[in-house]
């Protein structure tokens, strides 16, 4: 009984290890892998650099399928316009790799960004190697980076990610409006609530 408990705990441990990165990026971080060429949903390769406007520019990790992501869709775009509005770029990744073949393949990626009326990019995150490089673990979660490249914001969008009626404070919205009139983000992290990234085993 001992040895089948050990190796229950062993099989867990492994399967928890790897699903899971290290510490998300701190505040005031440079971007990783900002030159990074992802294939987008038109067929280009862009790099989150390239999507960097006056203001900064934001990053967000998303999928087609997660019913946390479906919850955010209308703030999902509500941000995305509002940050391009204040020269805000904005570049959405999908970093499910277990799920490539199915619900998050390219193409599924694809009709997805049309159906929702996406202008900006949704770009692969092959071997959810970006995921890793930032620690993101969730869908949807969010970095918001300055002019020069580095981290100010790092979580949900705001703090009723289940609710959309239970809203009193839109962060991201907030972090956008200080960044853009360079004043210092006041609420620099929140705790993202969603769907794991789905990791390849």
């Amino acid at each position: 009984m001992k040895k089948i408990v050990l190796a229950l705990t062993a099989i867990a441990l492994c399967s928890l290890l790897a699903f899971t990165t290290g510490d998300p990026l701190t505040i005031g971080s440079p971007m990783p892998k900002a030159d990074l060429k992802m294939k987008d949903i038109s067929g280009k390769e862009v790099a989150m650099k390239d999507a960097l406007k006056e203001n900064g520019v934001l990053v967000m990790f998303s999928c087609n399928t997660c019913p946390y992501v479906i919850k955010n869709q209308e703030r999902t775009l509500a941000i995305s316009e509002y940050a391009i509005k204040m020269k805000v770029g904005v570049i959405i990744l999908n970093s499910n790799e277990a799920y490539r073949g199915n619900e998050d393949s390219f193409d599924a990626m694809k009709e997805y960004a049309k159906d929702q009326g996406y202008k900006w990019n949704y770009v692969v995150d092959q071997d959810h190697v970006v995921a890793d490089a930032f620690g993101a673990n969730r869908t949807p979660e969010c970095f918001l980076f300055d002019k020069n490249l580095k981290l100010v914001y790092h979580g949900a969008i705001d703090d009723s990610p289940s609710d959309v009626s239970a809203i009193t404070r839109n962060h991201l919205q907030v972090a956008i409006n200080e960044l853009t009139t360079g004043k210092d983000v006041t609420v620099k992290e929140s705790r993202s609530v969603g769907c794991t990234i789905k990791r390849k085993s």
